[in-house]
């Protein structure tokens, strides 16, 4: 038992010996604003928006932090920290993110807090991890900026739901095409004066004619499937309801070879008919797993979280790539430490407002 433990000692004592001194931090840093870091942070956004399936699309806003481990054999990884902001465009709209209008402040905006690790390799960046969540500005700034403007109501509000089925059926019976369900609410306001309830919803093409329909449970959405977005505001009337319905019909979107099941775990229709097109090579790739768990009913948003876990891809987790937090993020007696370049500044430029 002693030689065991004098074995062990001297196994210690020339570990101590023999361990490399750490050249320096084992990451470099880089200005938040850094033309290498943008580039990171747009793919990170182009991530976002290339797997949502509801909510709306997101913009950057602010590059928090950065640092660059390098990535054996080859490649660097980018852990980075960003902000952004929701956009008007709803997240299954064709429209590029670079040409949809950030929500303003007085129309309750909604930011985003996301963790990414982008690997940058042979001058391409790609996803290995993600992790994001969302949340409205709070009332209290949103009526600084506007005291008389709505704030976001839960969706599952009566007058919400309300507002949504006379809208959708309005909709409905002035389309000569085919009959439209809905796929989600995904922003609600309740406006004070004039008495009014303003909605925002997404729906979804059937093989049923619309002025045909007499039981909507028995339609079936489009092979191809076929997206619009409905924007609706209910005012409340002496006597009655006034009622104004606008929806844009987004081009239809070509099926997807699916994998062939065991006939177990199949999803629903309305969940498998929403995805996007065409899912991003980082997704496919080195991309970490994307799971679009269901949001809870009484909400006011579409949290990112519910789509951007913390999952890693598997490359990312095979112990080849980086491991963050590694390497002294101080001086050790004994340890030298190389002068390195002076820390540039972060967190970088707000490119439209902070919340």
């Amino acid at each position: 038992m002693k030689s065991l433990v004098l074995v062990l000692c001297l196994a210690q004592l020339w570990g101590c010996h023999s361990a490399p001194h750490v050249p320096g931090l084992g990451y470099r840093e880089l200005n938040c604003d850094d033309p290498e870091t943008e580039q990171a942070a747009l793919a990170a956004v182009d991530y976002i928006n290339s797997n949502l399936l509801r909510g709306y699309k997101h913009t950057l806003n602010q590059i928090d932090k950065v640092k660059v481990w390098p990535r054996r054999p080859m490649g660097e990884v980018f852990d980075i920290e960003i902000d952004t902001l929701e956009t008007t465009c709803y997240a299954l709209d064709p429209t590029p993110a670079a040409n949809c209008s950030v929500r303003k402040l007085e129309q309750h905006a909604v930011e985003g807090d996301c963790d990414f690790h982008v690997l940058k390799q042979d001058g391409q960046f790609s996803v290995l991890f993600a992790k994001c969540d969302s949340s409205p500005d709070s009332a209290e700034d949103v009526l600084k900026v506007c005291p008389q403007c709505p704030l976001l109501a839960p969706i599952n509000d009566t007058r919400v739901t309300h507002a949504v089925e006379a809208s959708l059926a309005a909709f409905n019976a002035h389309n000569n095409g085919s009959y439209y369900q809905l796929v989600e609410v995904s922003r609600a306001q309740i406006v004070p004066l004039p008495v009014s309830t303003y909605v925002e919803f997404a729906v979804a093409a059937t093989d049923c004619v619309a002025n045909e329909v007499t039981d909507p449970a028995n339609c079936n959405l489009l092979a191809e499937n076929q997206y619009g977005f409905c924007k609706s505001t209910l005012t409340q009337k002496v006597g009655g309801e006034d009622l104004a319905v606008t929806c844009t019909v987004f081009p239809t979107q070509p099926v997807l070879p699916q994998p062939e099941t065991d006939g177990t775990n199949i999803p629903s229709p309305m969940v498998a008919s929403a995805a996007p097109a065409s899912p991003p090579a980082a997704a496919v790739m080195v991309g970490p797993l994307v799971v679009a768990a269901p949001p809870p009913v009484h909400r006011a948003h579409y949290d990112l979280r519910h789509t951007f876990a913390g999952v890693a891809s598997v490359e990312s987790a095979s112990g080849e790539a980086f491991h963050v937090g590694k390497a002294p993020g101080v001086a050790q007696p004994g340890v030298a430490v190389a002068a390195g370049p002076v820390v540039r500044p972060c967190p970088g430029r707000i490119r439209h407002f902070k919340i």
